[in-house]
């Protein structure tokens, strides 16, 4: 124990090793994890100091392959164009896409957790605290996080799937049904049907298995690494680097500045 005046020491519980064995917290990783333990297993004992029921690995299962891929979006047009530039760096290129996991793109069930745990703590009060969300939001003409999508309408069907993954797994809770309350409020504010779109329903389903918001994007990164290294894969066979390049190159306009 550190004396009063003293800093306290740095330390860990992830990971440590000798000179025979290399453990993962308790846990001999040649003995204990190697070919008995998925992957899923290890991250969430190393991330949340357990391993998960049957139910929780399914839910994040189906998390990181929702997150995994949606086509040519800013992330992976980064990942292509910083490998075309700089082929010998895999791990540039995905580094380059992840950058756009944030408030705008794949990272929207931080915030979107945030309401959802503020309509929870709102308890008897719950719908009228997702009124108020979705009518504050309306007013200041912004879209509530973990609602609307440019492209799924009048349903994302992720979202859709999701939620239903959690009823059928038995964890759909208090987050899963402030989602749905909070989707009655956004579509009374709108005046017309807002879909609830995958980050949404993560933010919902993470939330019920005791994922803290802070921590949801990391799920987000995880997945997106994999999906980043497909495109990679995918770039190799099939380089659009350039074709990306001269794309935008043709299409952007020059216009002098005015004086």
């Amino acid at each position: 124990m550190n004396a009063p005046h003293e800093k306290p020491t740095p330390r860990t519980a992830l990971c440590h090793y000798d000179e025979r064995a290399v453990y993962y917290g308790d846990d001999d990783l040649v003995g204990d994890l190697l070919g008995r333990a998925s992957f899923v297993d290890v991250f969430m004992k190393q991330t949340f100091g357990k391993m998960p029921t049957d139910a929780q690995r399914r839910i994040v299962d189906a998390v990181l392959v929702t997150l995994m891929e949606h086509g040519m979006t800013p992330s992976a047009i980064a990942t292509r164009m910083i490998y075309a530039s700089s082929p010998e760096n895999l791990q540039a290129g995905v580094a380059a896409g992840l950058l756009a996991v944030a408030s705008r793109f794949v990272g929207t069930m931080e915030p979107a957790a945030d309401l959802l745990d503020r309509i929870v703590a709102a308890g008897e009060n719950g719908a009228a605290e997702a009124q108020r969300i979705a009518t504050d939001y309306r007013a200041r003409r912004e879209a509530v996080p973990g609602f609307g999508h440019h492209l799924h309408k009048p349903d994302d069907p992720r979202a859709i799937a999701l939620l239903q993954l959690a009823r059928e797994a038995g964890t759909f809770g208090a987050r899963c049904a402030a989602l749905e309350r909070l989707a009655a409020g956004v579509d009374a504010a709108a005046g017309r049907h807002i879909t609830i779109n995958a980050t949404g329903a993560v933010a919902a389903l993470l939330g019920d298995i005791g994922i803290p918001a802070q921590l949801m994007r990391g799920f987000a990164v995880l997945s997106r690494a994999a999906g980043l290294i497909a495109h990679i894969a995918e770039e190799q066979r099939e380089p659009s680097g350039r074709f990306i390049w001269d794309l935008v190159d043709s299409a952007m306009t020059f216009e002098k500045r005015a004086d």
